[in-house]
């Protein structure tokens, strides 16, 4: 089984910080070429630094919600690497909502965000995908969206994190099968508690909130973003070359106790 990835084309949205910037790393480490993609301009510019002629690493930054910035991804990839075998959408975020409040649109901003940025995305990037298919024989490309546990658990203050990481791995099913004979691949990852930016800021406000989550889970602890990249690689590589409308869970065991009381971000 290979899991190599070397000399692939990569776009990783999200990949200023937290779980996204550790994916791109990871496959640029890995001998991908990667395209940094993120909203955060400046994040990305300090995380990425000056890009050389020949670096596997270009950066992008823009507002990923606007369907032109999404072109002009595509484009900026194209000229820099020629291709993209790879999509990966980690751009995410976690908004606290209140389920009975009529007048928070928490679900609306995660869905514009967590949902519509990653389909649009996905669409653009599979016809670049299939217009090399045309050429090329094999694996035609891969795309990998991440989504959470809480599609699985309800949690009333995250209730717009679990509806649209819900939607979105409903997504990565219909669009399986939409590009199943086109030889394009579409997985997801649902993390449990990973060393994201984002949990990294909620424990500095709430000490115990690691012990919490640590008793949930069975592995007795929070995984580092490098192991949910490393699970992103095996989706990516020819390893996993006959899976596809997957789900692959990576919580420590998380989602086999019942109830879960701790929330997953």
């Amino acid at each position: 089984m290979s899991l190599s990835i070397t000399g692939k084309t990569a776009i990783v949205t999200g990949a200023a910080n937290g779980v996204g910037l550790a994916i791109a790393r990871h496959f640029v480490d890995k001998g991908a070429n990667v395209m940094f993609a993120d909203m955060d301009d400046e994040a990305l510019s300090k995380e990425v630094g000056v890009q050389e002629e020949g670096s596997p690493i270009r950066a992008f930054a823009g507002d990923l919600r606007e369907k032109l910035t999404l072109a002009n991804l595509l484009s900026a990839t194209i000229d820099a690497f020629d291709r993209v075998d790879i999509l990966v959408n980690a751009s995410r975020q976690v908004i606290a909502s209140d389920p009975l409040n009529p007048d928070d649109d928490a679900v609306e901003m995660a869905l514009q965000q967590n949902l519509m940025t990653s389909l649009r995305l996905s669409q653009l990037i599979a016809k670049r995908m299939i217009k090399q298919n045309k050429e090329e024989e094999g694996p035609a490309g891969s795309i990998i969206n991440l989504s959470s546990i809480l599609s699985r658990r309800a949690h009333p203050q995250l209730m717009a994190l679990s509806v649209s990481n819900a939607a979105l791995e409903q997504m990565t099913r219909s669009l399986a099968v939409a590009l199943a004979p086109e030889r394009i691949r579409v997985n997801a990852v649902a993390m449990g508690s990973v060393m994201s930016a984002s949990l990294q800021e909620h424990l500095k406000g709430n000490p115990d909130f690691r012990s919490v989550i640590e008793k949930g889970t069975p592995m007795g602890r929070i995984a580092s973003a490098t192991e949910l990249a490393e699970a992103v690689q095996f989706l990516a590589s020819d390893g996993a070359g006959f899976m596809t409308g997957q789900i692959l869970t990576v919580d420590g065991g998380r989602t086999l106790l019942d109830p879960v009381t701790a929330p997953a971000h």
